[in-house]
């Protein structure tokens, strides 16, 4: 018989795990606070340059004609009975055809999937939706209402809401780190995955705990677990830094790529220049270091990861270590002219790879 107490682990692994927690913790806060210091420097700067700019900030009331281009699909609500949030979506392509949903990252909404929508509503119903707490799907108040694991419940229960049990599943930066995280736990529910400029949650996760230059470009992350503060940076000489990373050349769109024009940057400044319309999308870093490492990392469906080379946020290493994750037909195309922004960046060349992998995919199930 085994002895009472005899599974918990010795005193010195307790003491060992808790002092890597706290470890964690200290580097988490820490870091915090570098971020939020560059941002007040940046913050006083922009006040002695230009302080009558500095706090101007237009609320855009009538949204640009883009966003209702029916070319695009229809403007749907669902609202989900568990939660009671109500969801918005962007639908093209007729009922009944299988299911392509779209994830969008930060600082998106549905229309950065607008090339998508157009291209693949003839043989997919194609949804982009706006995840919980951007755009027009509603925004719980607390950060812990934005949580892994609510977001992912998010997606199964949205795709049950549409009529669905399966789905091909597109993801995008954040959008891209829920597509996996829904693949892993809900594998039936994902024929195919597709995620572009993310890489798998677990190579994140241990990659930026190893090299400081990409702790470095994810001090966003860090900078985020402040209240209030990172809202209101946004909206600075009227949201200047949600400009500068669609245009800038640091962070932008490729000069080579298909370059937002005027009206596609309004649709930016009319939905994320709402009162409060930040805080729901900044929320879903607030509770992420809670929720990371995951305790299941395979991949079990054929994946097809694309990502652009010159991505401000990501480091390229990362893609190719995202393999060994999954336990299926993988293929990964890296885009060397390419920013971030893949999808918006080169429209053309990355439908044509979700093409190419979904008729291959067809092809490997016929034989």
């Amino acid at each position: 018989m085994a002895r009472p107490g005899a599974a918990c682990p010795p005193p010195a692994r307790r003491v060992m795990v808790a002092a890597r927690a706290l470890l964690f913790w200290a580097l988490v806060y820490s870091y915090c606070g570098v971020c939020a210091c560059i941002a007040g420097l940046r913050l006083l700067w922009s006040i002695g340059r230009r302080p009558g700019e500095t706090f101007r900030w237009v609320v855009r009331e009538n949204p640009p004609a883009c966003l209702n281009d029916p070319s695009l699909g229809t403007h749907c609500y669902v609202r989900i009975k568990d939660s009671g949030l109500r969801f918005h979506y962007v639908a093209a392509g007729e009922r009944g055809k299988p299911l392509m949903l779209l994830l969008h990252g930060f600082p998106e909404f549905w229309y950065s999937w607008r090339h998508q929508l157009r291209e693949f509503k003839s043989e997919y119903r194609v949804v982009a939706l706006d995840l919980r707490g951007y755009g027009e799907t509603d925004a719980p108040s607390h950060k812990e209402n934005y949580k892994l694991d609510c977001l992912i419940t998010d997606i199964k229960d949205i795709l049950e809401s549409l009529g669905y049990n399966k789905c091909v599943l597109i993801g995008h930066d954040w959008g891209g780190m829920i597509a996996w995280l829904v693949a892993i736990c809900y594998p039936e529910m994902v024929t195919k995955l597709i995620v572009v400029n993310f890489p798998h949650p677990s190579v994140f996760t241990e990659y930026i705990l190893r090299h400081p230059s990409q702790l470095i470009k994810s001090g966003y992350y860090f900078f985020f677990q402040m209240p209030w503060f990172p809202e209101f940076m946004f909206t600075v000489n009227d949201f200047k830094v949600l400009k500068s990373l669609f245009t800038s050349q640091a962070t932008g769109i490729g000069r080579k790529g298909c370059r937002l024009t005027a009206e596609d940057i309004e649709a930016y400044l009319y939905v994320f220049s709402q009162p409060g319309a930040l805080t729901g999308p900044i929320n879903h870093y607030r509770s992420i270091f809670g929720c990371l490492p995951l305790q299941h990392h395979e991949v079990i469906m054929p994946t097809l990861l694309l990502w652009g080379e010159r991505d401000a946020f990501m480091e390229v290493e990362m893609a190719e270590m995202t393999r060994i994750y999954v336990k299926n037909h993988f293929r990964l195309t890296i885009l060397s002219e390419a920013s971030h922004w893949l999808q918006q960046d080169q429209p053309d060349i990355v439908n044509k790879l979700i093409w190419t992998f979904l008729k291959e995919e067809m092809a490997r199930k016929r034989e």
